[in-house]
């Protein structure tokens, strides 16, 4: 991170990431960001997302990528400075240059609980529209999932991989329809399971809950979107309409407008109704 000083770094930054994400196919992006990884190293807030931002913008002018960026705060450091780093972005928020509030970093030992003061505020001043997610349920138990559910009030789940563990909980994800963000290269790479063949994909579409496939850090884990579509079509060879289903999970689990998802998940069932035709 020591090399990303200026805002003019953070736009280099993501909109290099952007224009590989166009390269893979990517209608709408929703981008994770820990701000603590930078302010801890002295450089402002206001120069992070303010980089993003002018990143995000020129992406939709001119690749037609939909964006929504996601703050996340990092467990492994104190709750006090979690809540700084909320109220140093409540103007972001405000002003809709925010769209979502996440939590990463190390699951073990720190339990979504400790953060329900965090999410009561962003709840409280980030307005309605503003998403609510938390990694849960990847190193945690399904326990930790329940918690992020009652306690944070998250709509969504980052990983829940775990999830298949607990029936309750895999039938109140399905319930509730609540998304979970697999990663399934990043879930191999920390050792969440050793093949991707071992995530619990078949159970999550037995029983209803939603999944949609991720890249988690694509450069650091060593795979962008399109090889984590690859690697799961090779281990599962999923049919078309069961690709086209998860394809709309993905769209029908994000925070975008009711207009932007009924136009991308048109264009999945143009993809998924071309090729059939082809292989008839």
């Amino acid at each position: 991170m020591g090399v990303l000083i200026t805002e003019q770094d953070f736009f280099d930054l993501a909109w290099s990431y952007f224009v590989k994400a166009k390269n893979n196919g990517v209608w709408h992006s929703e981008t994770f960001f820990d701000p603590q990884g930078h302010t801890e190293r002295g450089i402002k807030i206001e120069t992070v997302v303010n980089g993003f931002n002018r990143a995000a913008k020129k992406a939709e002018a001119e690749l037609g990528i939909s964006t929504k960026l996601i703050m996340c705060l990092l467990k492994h450091l104190p709750v006090p400075n979690g809540m700084e780093t909320l109220k140093s972005a409540t103007g972001f928020y405000k002003q809709g240059l925010i769209h979502g509030l996440g939590l990463d970093s190390s699951e073990l030992p720190f339990p979504p609980k400790l953060f329900t003061e965090c999410y009561s505020y962003a709840a409280e001043n980030f307005g309605d529209d503003v998403g609510l997610t938390a990694h849960a349920g990847e190193e945690g138990g399904p326990d930790y999932i329940t918690q992020t559910l009652d306690l944070l009030k998250a709509t969504r789940i980052d990983h829940g991989v775990n999830s298949y563990k607990d029936d309750a909980v895999m039938e109140r994800l399905a319930r509730e329809k609540i998304m979970l963000t697999l990663c399934p290269l990043s879930n191999v790479k920390l050792q969440v399971v050793e093949d991707v063949a071992e995530l619990p994909v078949m159970k999550w579409l037995e029983v209803g809950v939603p999944f949609s496939i991720n890249s988690d850090d694509p450069a650091y884990f060593g795979g962008y979107i399109l090889d984590n579509y690859v690697v799961m079509h090779t281990r599962f060879g999923f049919d078309l309409d069961t690709w086209g289903k998860i394809a709309k999970f993905g769209v029908d689990g994000s925070w975008i407008s009711n207009d932007r998802k009924k136009e991308i998940n048109g264009k999945i069932d143009e993809v998924v109704s071309h090729y059939k035709k082809l292989i008839e």
